[in-house]
């Protein structure tokens, strides 16, 4: 159940910080925008850490598999896309499309078991989920 609750409370706060950061970048610029952004989580996240935890950054660099250190990078271009697709598409479509997007990486990487994560059995009923996932886009759009 808190899992599903986490889950909702991540979304809603995805929207949210779509749209400021959306508004941010037209009174700003995109990489002043994102790059507050940026800056302001690891401010957060400092604090945090200051208050739980105090485990060594050291372990950084004892990580197996270097590709998992590209999570900021990555960061900062999921900021600046979502930035663009709610500022073209608004944040109801946007949200729509990178929910979908989601979805579907995220079972291919299951799928085949990319990045340490347990393979898992291809199963029809997921390829359903999608296509009533896109369906849904479709009507959403239709005028």
């Amino acid at each position: 159940m808190w899992g599903w609750l986490i889950a909702l409370v991540s979304g809603a706060l995805m929207s949210v910080q779509g749209v400021f950061n959306t508004g941010l970048t037209k009174q700003t610029s995109l990489w002043v925008a994102n790059s507050w952004v940026q800056a302001t989580a690891l401010i957060v996240c400092l604090a945090a850490w200051l208050f739980q935890g105090r485990e060594p950054f050291s372990a950084l660099f004892q990580v197996d598999h270097k590709y998992l250190l590209l999570g900021g990078v990555l960061g900062a271009f999921i900021t600046l896309t979502v930035i663009l697709s709610m500022d073209q598409l608004g944040p109801a479509q946007s949200a729509l499309i990178i929910v979908i997007s989601q979805i579907v990486v995220a079972y291919l990487i299951e799928l085949f078991g990319l990045f340490g994560v347990e393979k898992a059995a291809f199963d029809w009923s997921k390829i359903v989920g999608v296509i009533l996932a896109i369906a849904g886009i479709v009507i959403f759009k239709w005028k």
